[in-house]
C-alpha cells in the first residue's frame, strides 16, 4: 500500500467506530474502495496484516450491508470482493441499510407510543412531541427515498444548487407576497 492509501485506509478505520462498524472492518472496506481491482480475503488479510478469521468475519459483516460483492474469476476457484465502482452506489446503500437498521425500528416505536392513550398531561404533551419526532423523520425518510432514486448526474445537478435553494424559495416567497 501506498502512504496516501495507507493514510486513508487508517482514518476509514477510525471512523468506523463512529459509523457503527468496527475499526477493522471500516478498514478492509476503505482497501476495498480504493482497489481497483478486487481482491480475495487473503490478499485483505496481507494487506493490512489482520487475520484471515477477522477478514472472513469483516467480510460477513460487509455483506450483511450490502456493501461488496463476491465475484468468482474464471479458472480461480477464490473468492474475490469488491466495493461497487460508483461512490453515489455505495452512498445509496449506506442510506437504504441505515434507514432500515435504525429510521424504520425508530418510527415503528414512535408509531406504537402515538397509538397508546396518554395518561395525563404530561403523557399527552410528550405525544405532541413524538408525533413531531416521528413527522420529521418520516418527511426526512420519504426526501432521502427520493434522492436515492436519482441517478449520479441527476444528483450532482441538485446538489450544485446548494444554497441557490433559499434563494428560489425566497423569491418564491416574494412573488407570493409571503415574507
Amino acid at each position: 500500500m501506498t502512504p496516501m492509501i495507507q493514510a486513508c485506509v487508517m482514518h476509514f478505520g477510525e471512523m468506523g467506530s463512529r459509523w457503527g462498524i468496527n475499526r477493522t472492518v471500516g478498514q478492509m472496506y476503505a482497501l476495498l474502495v480504493l482497489s481497483p481491482e478486487p481482491l480475495t480475503a487473503d490478499q485483505i488479510a496481507e494487506s493490512l496484516g489482520f487475520s484471515r478469521s477477522n477478514v472472513s468475519m469483516g467480510l460477513k459483516e460487509l455483506q450483511s450491508w450490502e456493501l461488496v460483492k463476491l465475484q468468482h474469476v474464471p479458472g480461480d476457484r477464490k473468492e474475490y470482493y469488491s466495493a461497487p465502482a460508483e461512490i453515489w452506489d455505495i452512498a445509496k446503500t449506506l442510506m437504504e441499510q441505515r434507514r432500515k437498521r435504525e429510521i424504520d425500528p425508530t418510527l415503528s416505536a414512535l408509531r406504537n407510543l402515538l397509538m397508546t392513550k396518554p395518561s395525563g398531561p404530561e403523557e399527552k404533551y410528550a405525544q405532541q412531541r413524538m408525533q413531531e419526532m416521528h413527522d420529521l423523520i418520516e418527511m426526512l425518510t420519504k426526501w432521502t427515498m427520493e434522492i436515492q432514486r436519482l441517478d449520479a448526474a441527476r444528483l450532482q445537478k441538485l446538489l450544485k444548487l446548494g444554497n441557490n435553494l433559499g434563494k428560489v424559495l425566497d423569491i418564491k416567497d416574494k412573488l407570493l407576497g409571503k415574507s
